[in-house]
């Protein structure tokens, strides 16, 4: 290993390369439940006639640590997600609060209505059965 002096000499002569470490990114996930149904008309098979799914919703947001070290308190996001999504959804039949509520529709209803609330979303993922999931991300700039 280098004396301080040895780097101090490589420093002034430009040879050092310092590489500047990345603040990392904190993340906060909360998942929720709702019942709902729908039906979708255009679909050729069983989703053509009324059925249920157990919903499953996990939210991520992204940020930097606040004065209190988070990014977000877990109490405001629930509050939030219940409040715009699932009091709005749970126990609902899905064709009154959405024309054609695939999954993917649903995600994108969901964005917007947790955005419009205040939320800067990283990530949001909604489970339509326990191995089928649409997830949305920020769209990135080309």
């Amino acid at each position: 290993m280098p004396s301080e002096a040895a780097f101090r000499i490589a420093a002034r002569r430009g040879c050092v390369s310092v590489q500047a470490v990345a603040v990392p990114q904190t993340s906060v996930t909360c998942t929720f439940t709702f019942e709902a149904a729908h039906r979708l008309a255009w679909h050729p098979g069983k989703c053509r006639n009324l059925h249920g799914h157990s919903y499953r919703l996990d939210v991520t947001v992204r940020g930097p640590l606040d004065a209190n070290g988070v990014v977000v308190d877990f109490d405001h996001l629930s509050d939030i997600v219940r409040r715009e999504v699932v009091d709005r959804w749970d126990h609902r039949d899905l064709n009154e609060v959405i024309d054609n509520p695939t999954a993917e529709l649903l995600a994108h209803r969901a964005w917007s209505l947790l955005t419009e609330a205040g939320l800067s979303l990283d990530a949001l993922r909604l489970w339509e059965t326990n191995d089928s999931s649409v997830e949305l991300t920020p769209a990135t700039e080309s």
